[in-house]
Parts: C-alpha cells; sequence; structure tokens
C-alpha cells in the first residue's frame, strides 16, 4: 500500500533502447504503476499494453495525468523530462510531493558524446514544434547548434532555410535513434540533399558557417525591420536599449510601438515585451516583425491606446514610451513601476519635449538631448545632414 508521503507520480525518462535502459527505481515505477501515459512509441519501447497505456490526446493536453490522481501514474518522456520535455509542463501545476522524476541521458548529452562537443557551447533548439525563424537569433559563424526536428522533409526545409540564408556550407550531422539499436549519425552539408530513410526520433547536429549573424547589441541595422518609416532609428535605439538596461527574463512595455523595433532589440537580450500600438495596420507590422526575427512566442501585441490598455497589463520591469506621451500617462506608469523598474522617454516634438523636461524636474531622473548628423553628398563634397534632436527622459525606481 502507497505511504501518503510517496508522490503518486512518477516522470520517467526514457531512451530508444526502452525499459532495457531503464534504471532500477524507473522499472520500479512502472512495475508498480495503475497507469502509464506516454506518446504510441514510448509506449511500445517501454512495453505497456493498452490496459495501464493511455497514450497522449492530439493536441497534446496534460489534464488526463492530473485527473489520475492519486492513483499511481507513471509519465513516460524522451531522455530528460526537463528537456524539451512534459516534466516542467506537470512540475508547474503540481506541488513538488506529488512527484518525482527519473531521467535518462537527453538528445543534447548523447549528440555531445558522440561527436565530441562541449555541452555549454551548444545551442539547442525545439524546432519540432515551433517556426524556423526561432533560429535566427542563434545564427552566426561558429555556433553549434542541436535541432530536434520533426522528420526528413521538415529537416530538407530546415537546411533549405539555413541555406536561402547564407548558410549553406554549414557542417550537418543528422542523428537518427540516439542511444538505441537503429542509432546512426551521418554528415552532410547544407546545401545537400537530405537521406530519405532518415529514422525517428530524428535531430539535426549543425556547426554553422556563412554570414556573420545578427549583432550581439542594440541598434541593429533599421533596414532588418518592415517599417512605414516611423521607427526608432538605429543609434537612438541603441541608445534607448542602453537606457532600459535589459536583462534576462525581464518585461517590456512597449508603448506607441510602431515596427516593435525597440520591443525586438529587448526580446533579442532575452526579455520578454507585450507592444501596444494604436493603429491596427502599425500593430500588425509589429506581428511581422515579430515573426521575421522569431520571437513572436515571447513577446504580445495589443491594438490600442496605451491608456486604455495599461490596467490589464502585466507589471513591466521596463516601459518605452515611444509616443503619445502625456502627464497622466506617465503618472500612472510611474505607479506601476516596481522598485529598480526603469521609464525611458523620447521626445521630438517641443511639446513632448516640455513634457518631458517637467516630469524630469517633479520625479528626478536623467535628461539628455541627443544630437545626430550623418554625411551626406553636398554638391561635388560632403557635408553633415542633421537629424531631428531627440530628448530623452529615464528614470530608475
Amino acid at each position: 500500500m502507497r505511504m501518503t508521503s510517496d508522490p503518486w507520480l512518477t516522470i520517467v525518462g526514457l531512451g530508444e533502447d526502452g525499459a532495457s535502459g531503464l534504471s532500477s527505481a524507473s522499472r520500479d515505477a512502472l512495475d508498480r504503476a495503475e497507469l502509464v501515459f506516454g506518446g504510441a512509441r514510448h509506449l511500445a519501447l517501454a512495453g505497456i499494453g493498452a490496459a495501464r497505456g493511455r497514450t497522449w490526446p492530439v493536441p497534446f493536453d496534460v489534464a488526463g495525468v492530473l485527473a489520475a490522481r492519486p492513483a499511481r501514474t507513471v509519465v513516460l518522456a524522451s531522455g530528460d523530462p526537463f528537456w524539451f520535455g512534459v516534466g516542467s509542463i506537470l512540475a508547474e501545476r503540481l506541488n513538488p510531493r506529488d512527484w518525482r522524476a527519473h531521467p535518462a541521458p537527453s538528445t543534447l548529452a548523447l549528440a555531445a558524446a558522440r561527436l565530441g562537443w562541449r555541452v555549454e557551447a551548444i545551442r539547442a533548439l525545439g524546432l519540432h514544434a515551433s517556426p524556423f525563424e526561432t533560429a535566427i537569433p542563434h545564427l552566426r559563424r561558429g555556433a553549434r547548434l542541436l535541432v530536434l526536428i520533426r522528420d526528413a522533409a521538415a529537416a530538407a526545409r530546415f537546411l533549405a532555410f539555413l541555406t536561402a540564408r547564407g548558410y549553406g556550407r554549414s557542417v550537418v550531422h543528422v542523428l537518427e535513434a540516439l542511444g538505441g539499436p537503429r542509432e546512426r549519425i551521418r554528415a552532410m552539408i547544407a546545401v545537400d540533399a537530405v537521406p530519405n530513410d532518415v529514422a525517428a526520433p530524428l535531430s539535426l547536429a549543425i556547426a554553422v558557417e556563412g554570414a556573420a549573424g545578427l549583432s550581439a547589441v542594440a541598434g541593429r541595422p533599421d533596414d532588418l525591420f518592415e517599417t512605414d518609416g516611423q521607427i526608432t532609428k538605429a543609434p537612438i535605439r541603441a541608445l534607448t536599449l542602453a537606457a532600459l538596461a535589459p536583462r534576462p527574463g525581464e518585461h517590456l512595455w512597449d508603448l506607441g510601438a510602431g515596427s516593435g523595433s525597440v520591443a525586438i532589440e529587448w526580446l533579442l537580450a532575452g526579455g520578454r515585451a507585450t507592444a501596444v500600438e494604436l493603429r491596427p495596420d502599425r500593430a500588425e507590422m509589429a506581428r511581422r516583425n515579430l515573426a521575421a526575427f522569431g520571437l513572436s512566442g515571447s513577446a504580445i501585441v495589443i491594438d490600442s491606446r496605451s491608456e486604455e490598455a495599461l490596467d490589464a497589463l502585466e507589471r513591466p520591469d521596463a516601459v518605452f514610451l515611444g509616443g503619445g506621451a502625456n502627464a497622466d500617462l506617465i503618472a500612472r506608469i510611474v505607479a506601476r513601476l516596481p522598485r529598480g523598474g526603469r521609464l525611458v522617454a523620447n521626445a521630438v516634438t517641443i511639446e513632448t519635449e516640455a513634457l518631458l523636461v517637467g516630469m524630469s524636474a517633479r520625479h528626478g531622473g536623467r535628461l539628455i538631448r541627443i544630437d545626430l548628423a550623418e554625411a551626406a553628398p553636398l554638391g561635388r563634397f560632403r557635408g553633415w545632414r542633421p537629424a531631428r534632436p531627440i530628448v530623452q527622459w529615464s528614470l530608475t525606481r
């Protein structure tokens, strides 16, 4: 009989060698389980029949597992359940006393062991369930990627995606069914045709060669963004992001987002963002820009006036006010900022500049004027073409 302190759920990592590769603790959990959840392949590898086995529904949902409590239950996952697996999904919904986990070597660990790559130097991407554009921020000369991919057809499309972006000379190791009797590893380059006899589960280990990739710092070129002309230009954007001081995991409000360029630079630094834009056409443009950078999953775009959207938004760590500033809106933003939160507002018009000067006098913070000029033809010579000056107010709570 199960003790009350004994978790009712066990999450078991399973390799391609099936039940024979399980630890004694994992085998014991399976032997005692009343219900076993997993993909059809996992259930077959573990030798679980229809009496106890429950295949995942389509679309995927863990509701059946949660409803099984208090029955002894096992969830089968590939390798390490907390690496692109179901483990974290369940852990977020349960009390730590409800579950225990027995991981097996992940695909990442097995790939590194086969190829001699340093695990800490590999970027892992789950492109079996995400758009290929998700890879764009990680594509740079010399990078090493491990890509989980659905099948041969998807692998071929992804390598064509790489080739179209200048990475066709990248060395690709096609890794099939790692850790089991069907394991096979074949090397090719991205421009080659993917063999049509590859076996699942499938992954690609890619040593990236070709284009330099995105810069690691803010102020990326304006021509990377779709815009109708209203965009925070690259030099101003770099200064704006420096003032916003992004940190991984932090949440930005980009109010008056326009093309979404500031939010995108924030997201590339590892944060999350909510972009608010009054004009539906610009909001849609921001969504397209996010998709082009593979960042849609890290941001929300809202078609609304900033004042109307404010109360419903998750509390920010930083706020960029790119347009539509007024005293009431700024007061509401300042009231919502947590300790250490930052507000940055840029002004182009004299009226907004006067507002920011007044806000600086009331709340403190840093007030700077940014004057830039660009060399341009002037008859047979060149001269300086000045841009509109920008007044920037930044405040840290």
